[in-house]
């Protein structure tokens, strides 16, 4: 089978095409065969040899994917040949709370990830999709739709009328735009491009914010919600951005810090203190477990979530799709198709 692999980790050039055998499943283990996958920005980092310690040249990457079921091991329980499935990449959280543990079976990183013809994963984390959706609306669920799930749900308890603000035009964040409105949420969201800012009113964003025109964005997202602030904010951008953030935050907001896309300028918060005169939440997010994918996919099936697709590339055009993403001109996910 065709593959890839992420070489020395020196950046998009250690991207290297491959031919491996096709895995054989053993006890407890499916093979997939490749229908889709998508990019995220760890992909990226991977490559770079800046997320976490440099992993073994041979490792196949990519995290988000859905498959068809070709092969299965013994003990597999109610899966089926010709099954499409998806898993959280974390394949060991099936349910409960989060453990460090996860990180040893993480698909794209500690274990070969999607950008394969095939992949092989633990059948009990996989989440059948349902009919209703296709694979372009099912790839982009595993990583980017579960953490946004993961923020909004389980920790942001998001409910009808709260006001979601969400960092940048990213997957993550256009999905979690896309999943608050089904909650029945406002949601307010960032960009430095206008152009992208109006493709996410036309997705439902009450509320947008440029902040190359606006540098004290939450002051003008205050200046907007009537002084009332955000109740559930998916923090992209890290210590870059988290103390506006917080200055963004209304009382007994929650905060989820999912990525530190803005780099480290801030050194430290300066508004450490409106933590505890707001009553704010701030909590870590890791993705999530199958439990939440299975509640995402459920979700996503009800009402018909169309996640938005940047651009396709084809399986041969790899190195391309990593490319775009890297350009930051995407708006949304980068989806790769199976020849």
């Amino acid at each position: 089978m065709k593959a890839y692999e992420i070489g020395p980790q020196k950046g998009l050039g250690s991207l290297r095409a491959v031919q491996r055998p096709l895995p054989v499943p053993g006890p407890g283990e499916a093979l997939l065969r490749l229908r889709a996958a998508c990019l995220n920005h760890r992909d990226l980092l991977v490559l770079q040899g800046r997320y976490g310690p440099l992993r073994p040249d041979q490792r196949i990457p990519l995290s988000d994917g859905v498959g068809e079921v070709i092969a299965l091991g013994a003990s597999c329980g109610d899966l089926r040949l010709g099954q499409r499935v998806i898993c959280p990449h974390f394949v060991s959280w099936i349910d409960g709370d989060f453990n460090p543990d996860i990180f040893g079976a993480d698909l794209g990183t500690s274990l070969d990830g999607w950008a394969a013809e095939a992949v092989l994963v633990p059948a009990a984390a996989l989440v059948v999709v349902p009919d209703g959706l296709s694979d372009a609306q099912a790839a982009p669920l595993c990583a980017a739709g579960l953490t946004a799930w993961h923020a909004l749900v389980d920790v942001g308890r998001v409910k009808a009328g709260d006001l979601v603000l969400t960092l940048g035009t990213g997957g993550v964040s256009i999905l979690a735009l896309q999943l608050a409105k089904l909650k029945g949420a406002r949601v307010a969201i960032t960009s430095s491009s206008d152009a992208k800012l109006e493709r996410a009113r036309e997705l439902g964003a009450d509320l947008t914010v440029n902040y190359r025109t606006h540098p004290d964005w939450a002051a003008n997202l205050l200046r907007l919600s009537d002084g009332q602030g955000a109740d559930v904010i998916l923090e992209t951008g890290g210590l870059a951005t988290l103390p506006a953030s917080i200055d963004a935050a209304a009382p007994n907001a929650r905060i989820a810090i999912i990525g530190a896309l803005g780099g480290r300028r801030a050194a430290r918060l300066p508004n450490f203190t409106t933590l505890v005169l707001k009553n704010l939440t701030v909590k870590g997010i890791t993705s999530g477990s199958r439990a939440m994918l299975a509640q995402l996919v459920q979700a996503a099936a009800s009402h018909g979530l169309q996640p938005v697709i940047d651009r396709e590339f084809g399986f041969d055009a790899v190195a391309a799709a990593y490319a775009h993403l890297r350009s930051a001109k995407h708006f949304g996910k980068v989806l790769i198709r199976a020849r």
